[in-house]
């Protein structure tokens, strides 16, 4: 996960509260397959949710620009600076890993939590070729980079608190093991990571409807995509203020950004409600002619088409909101500081479920479509034309392609966040992925 030549990594578990665990690793290195099964036993045993951080080299190549970027004085990047500084006077592993200042950190917390982020949010890609897609657990320019040796921070993880919920937690004496309260920084690197994720989403949805109205040339979806996109400045100097523990005020117009993208989630939940009557009133059991299916869905069987375009807008919709609901959670988190964390996921559970139930809907569909059986459009002619052939094999193939934009309905998966940091301090923080 690291480099080829097997080096150290530490690694830090980090609690959201005050938790106290069986001791369940010495002080010695561990494998990769041991981390994880640590993090299985202390998300099943601790009483507070539990994450792990890992200190990595900093990769030779990476693509910044799909993260975003904090200064020295947010939050997130003193907390994690504390850390560090804290760690390294009593672990000569963590300052050796730690000492170049600049390291990409690694946070995983266990699908227990994570599943209160809702399942939308962060699920495995399953399609090849998205940009900027994370599938592996660290990138460089040549992939998947391999082998590392992870050692815990023992005194330095229980001894310095990362600050916020809950004072500093020292050794039990009774052979359980406290760890590092560590509620604001867990808080803030998945609320960034998460709202990164988001807007990656929202990346990708706006180019492909921009790919699709240019064939299209449909005035009225263009408008639609510009309302939408047009509510992304505001979101963003949001995320900056919120994240530096800023107030949100009526000068940056958020209300009324979340109010254009609700009203576009009107319109995908009733386009959603069309899209479902229809299947509904095919027969079924029985092939479908191309025109049939096409005249409930323009434009199903083309390259482009209105069907797809909606399919589009309704993602972009769906990444906004998904970003503007971390920023809410945020917001309310921060105005309890005693339990920032519980506050975050029940806050951004909720509304996420609405959204998640949506997502589900839309997949459902997909999914209906794509096994439907096809048949030629229906005729005088007992035999296919060649053209007619052509048409219904290259309909078939791109309604079965449909599945490939199904969003997952397992359980959720551990979520990682990678973080950069640079000498100066500031941070990076990357969309939030499987672990």
């Amino acid at each position: 996960m690291t480099d080829d030549n097997k080096a150290h990594v530490p690694v830090w578990t980090l609690a959201t509260g005050d938790a106290r665990v069986p001791v369940s690793v010495g002080d010695g290195p561990i494998t990769a397959e041991r981390l994880d099964e640590l993090r299985t036993v202390l998300a099943g045993l601790a009483e507070e949710p539990i994450a792990t951080l890992e200190a990595h080299p900093l990769p030779d190549k990476l693509d910044s620009s799909r993260g975003i970027p904090l200064d020295a004085a947010s939050p997130l990047a003193q907390h994690l600076s504390q850390l560090i500084t804290q760690s390294a006077r009593s672990s000569s592993t963590a300052a050796t890993a730690t000492a170049a200042g600049e390291n990409l950190y690694r946070m995983v917390v266990p699908a227990k939590v994570a599943a209160q982020f809702g399942q939308g949010i962060v699920r495995p890609m399953m399609a090849k070729g998205i940009p900027g897609g994370l599938r592996g657990p660290l990138m460089n320019s040549s992939g998947i980079v391999g082998g590392a040796v992870f050692v815990p921070v023992g005194k330095a993880a229980t001894a310095g608190a990362a600050g916020g919920a809950g004072a500093t937690v020292g050794v039990a004496a009774t052979g359980s093991a406290a760890l590092t309260v560590a509620a604001p920084l867990v808080l803030m690197a998945v609320a960034v990571g998460l709202s990164a994720s988001a807007d990656l989403k929202r990346q990708q949805a706006i180019e492909h409807i921009t790919e699709l109205l240019e064939q299209l040339q449909d005035q009225k979806l263009d408008e639609e995509r510009n309302q939408l996109d047009g509510c992304r400045d505001t979101i963003d100097k949001a995320t900056a203020l919120l994240l530096d523990q800023g107030k949100l005020g009526m000068s940056l117009g958020l209300d009324s950004a979340a109010h254009a993208i609700n009203v576009a989630l009107v319109t995908v939940n009733r386009r959603l409600t069309q899209w479902q009557a229809a299947l509904d009133k095919l027969p079924a059991g029985k092939a479908i002619d191309i025109d049939t299916l096409a005249k409930a869905f323009p434009g199903i069987d083309e390259e482009g088409g209105t069907f797809r375009t909606h399919l589009e807008l309704a993602a972009l919709a769906i990444a906004l909101k998904r970003r503007v609901i971390v920023l809410q959670a945020v917001e309310h988190a921060q105005m309890d500081s005693g339990n920032p964390f519980q506050n975050f996921a029940r806050s951004l559970k909720a509304d996420q479920q609405r959204v998640d139930k949506l997502e589900l809907g839309i997949s459902d569909v997909l999914e209906r479509l794509s096994n439907l059986e096809l048949a030629r459009p229906s005729g005088l002619l007992p035999v296919f034309t060649t053209g007619e052939v052509d048409r219904l094999m290259r309909a078939a193939h791109r309604i079965h392609r449909l599945s490939d934009n199904i969003a997952s309905n397992s359980h959720a998966p551990d979520v990682a966040i990678e973080v950069v940091r640079n000498k100066d301090g500031s941070v990076i923080v990357f969309p939030a992925q499987p672990a």
